[in-house]
């Protein structure tokens, strides 16, 4: 009877040592069902989700995660092994941040499968880490651009608006191009027509004066309009000392058309959706706060769009989520389709998507939404021998002068996508941002 109370007085002092533990720890750790239902959750853990959890119901990890990484529930469900780590250090984008002020905040999930029901969750913030990953990224990019390949590149001289100078016969080798075709033309001639418009060819020339270079990993053409996948870097020549501007700029180009699969491949893990394929929410915030910041130094327009699929809860209830899988694969490939390359088409989470459209003022916006909208409506999707229709209810707004991030664009996208549902679905609305709006 001694020896049995020991034993017990024993798993009751190790039961304590272990909730210490969790309640200590200096990482977020979460005890789950394989469900989503959350059994224990230490301090540090509801800290870090507290921002996409404000009324603090966290009783389901899924269900408090889904709007900033909808792929997670999918990656566990579909974990066929009795026991082992589901997914390491996945990388989740919380918010934006404000440029100059605020770091984009970023958290680290790891999942481990204890049995057949259970789970361990592990969560950290690496918003730090992030960002010292990118500027070594920059620099790694920076130094293989000038010293793989050197033999295979175009070099050409740009005056001080962007446009081709002097001829060089590696623009002929890399591009097919003759001098007639280049000389006095912007460099964008060397970019697909809708990845690269006035704006973006003097963004990437500003980038260069205020950081000594610019450098992009992206589609380049040939003189026949044939595509490869190029490096190209622009770096300013010699300032004048009288107005300390650059007298004109260098253009290198690379064809790395044999890195393009494995660039795509690091590139989709990071930053793509599972299920859709565009721009994650990581992937889009990145890609939104480089065009935010574009616009804080160059004010033009910039416009955004947040999608909902109306009703999407009934299609997954009725039809089953596979279908509902396939509904969403649907409406990304439509509003892909209604797009220019240079445009950021992102899954945000759940079923709500957004666009984000660089030198589009607000009313050409909502008429890129209006398309989107009527050829989602006229659609007839076959799936599994079901005829499915849906819809979608589209929120517009563009930056202005109380918009102090994307954080805050979004916000007022939501508002106008709130109107649209609450008015009937099936329609666009317009907000723009004023200081009274944003106060809400």
């Amino acid at each position: 009877m001694t020896a049995d109370l020991n034993i017990n007085q024993d798993h009751n002092a190790e039961h304590e040592s272990l909730l210490q533990f969790l309640y200590m720890a200096p990482v977020g750790l979460i005890q789950l069902k394989t469900n989503g239902d959350v059994i224990m959750i230490n301090p540090l853990a509801t800290q870090l989700l507290m921002p996409i959890k404000p009324d603090g119901d966290m009783s389901n990890f899924f269900s408090t995660i889904e709007n900033v990484a909808p792929d997670l529930r999918n990656i566990c469900t579909s974990f066929s092994k009795k026991r082992g780590q589901i997914c390491d250090s996945l990388r989740v984008q919380l918010m934006a941040g404000i440029p100059g002020k605020e770091d984009p905040k970023i958290l680290a999930v790891s999942l481990l499968k204890l049995d057949a029901e259970r789970m361990m969750a592990v969560i950290s913030d690496v918003t730090i880490v992030v960002k010292r990953e990118r500027q070594l990224q920059q620099n790694e990019a920076w130094f293989n651009a000038i010293f793989s390949g050197v033999t295979d590149y175009a070099l050409l001289s740009l005056d001080h608006e962007g446009r081709v100078d002097k001829w060089n016969l590696s623009v002929e080798r890399v591009g097919n191009f003759k001098p007639i075709d280049v000389e006095n033309m912007p460099y964008s001639i060397f970019f697909p027509a809708d990845a690269m418009d006035s704006d973006r060819l003097k963004d990437r020339l500003a980038d260069a004066d205020a950081n000594g270079w610019s450098l992009a990993e992206s589609w380049c053409v040939k003189s026949d309009g044939s595509k490869f996948w190029g490096s190209s870097i622009i770096a300013p020549l010699v300032s004048s000392i009288e107005t300390d501007k650059p007298q004109g700029y260098s253009l290198i180009i690379r064809d790395i058309s044999e890195k393009q699969n494995s660039v795509n491949e690091i590139l989709n893990s990071i930053y793509s959706d599972h299920l859709t394929g565009v721009l994650n929410r990581r992937g889009f915030y990145d890609a939104a706060n480089i065009e935010f910041d574009r616009y804080t130094k160059r004010a033009r327009p910039l416009s955004i769009l947040v999608i909902d699929a109306d009703f999407f809860k009934k299609i997954n209830d009725t039809y089953g989520h596979p279908v509902g899988d396939e509904v969403l694969k649907h409406l990304a490939s439509s509003l892909k389709e209604c797009v220019r390359d240079m445009d950021v088409v992102a899954r945000l989470g759940g079923e709500e998507f957004s666009i984000l459209l660089p030198s589009t003022d607000i009313l050409v916006a909502a008429q890129i939404a209006e398309r989107m909208r009527k050829l989602i409506a006229e659609s007839k999707l076959n799936i599994d021998g079901h005829e499915i229709c849906y819809t979608v209810s589209i929120g517009v707004s563009a930056v202005s002068q109380y918009v102090t991030g994307i954080d805050t664009l979004i916000k007022i996208a939501d508002q106008a996508l709130y109107e649209s549902k609450h008015t009937g679905r099936n329609r666009v609305t317009i907000i723009t941002p004023t200081e009274s709006n944003l106060q809400q």
